[in-house]
């Protein structure tokens, strides 16, 4: 079993110059495996990766969310970015591999690629379709109701949960340092990401995808 991620960045064209947004997506799907085999970018927005570790897609895509929604067009306003992700997790078997990523095949991408069409006609960013349909309806509303929030994330909050995932044992004390604020500051930013609620997200997502795994 693997997972695949399909996703694009909403509202595109309407950066510039899409270095912004492109070069640090690249250096992070970089650091989950070599391109074309384990990840793919083309055609301007829309990528593809493969995780070999199930567990770990949702830790995957809420970074993927983090750093999008961190680009900052405007150096002066940090209230909102004007980017966001269309997000779909696809966990099944991989039956061929090919040299590129978009030369595979399996159930794994077949799911991605089905939840990944119903992203735009459902009205949500972010959702997995596995071969388990319970696991599927439970998460699908966890993650419908984790939208309502990270959709509407600043590039502050952003910025905070990219640091987080990044070093998920580090201290707010640290994270304030990284960020160069105070302690209670990031408390309040910490809060307002909902954090903790996505925390408790994935250790659901763990848990009952480990069983079903096992």
């Amino acid at each position: 079993m693997i997972a695949v991620i399909k996703g694009d960045i909403i509202a595109s064209r309407k950066i510039q110059d899409p270095e912004v947004w492109m070069n640090p997506l690249k250096e992070l799907l970089s650091r989950w495996g070599d391109s074309p085999k384990d990840w793919e970018l083309v055609w301007g927005d829309f990528f593809q990766l493969e995780i070999k570790e199930p567990i770990t897609a949702f830790g995957k895509a809420l970074a993927i969310k983090a750093l999008i929604k961190n680009v900052v067009h405007n150096k002066e306003d940090k209230s909102n970015g004007l980017l966001d992700v269309r997000l779909a997790i696809g966990i099944g078997a991989k039956t061929y591999a090919g040299t590129r990523i978009s030369e595979s095949n399996g159930p794994a991408f077949i799911h991605a690629g089905e939840r990944f069409e119903k992203l735009k006609k459902d009205k949500i960013n972010l959702a997995i379709q596995s071969p388990w349909e319970e696991f599927d309806k439970e998460m699908n509303l966890y993650l419908k109701l984790a939208g309502t929030f990270m959709d509407s994330w600043t590039v502050s909050s952003a910025e905070l949960v990219a640091i987080y995932l990044d070093n998920p044992k580090a201290t707010q004390e640290e994270i304030g340092e990284k960020l160069g604020i105070r302690q209670n500051s990031v408390s309040g930013r910490w809060s307002r990401a909902k954090v903790d609620e996505l925390i408790e997200i994935n250790k659901v997502f763990q848990h009952k995808l480990n069983n079903l795994l096992q």
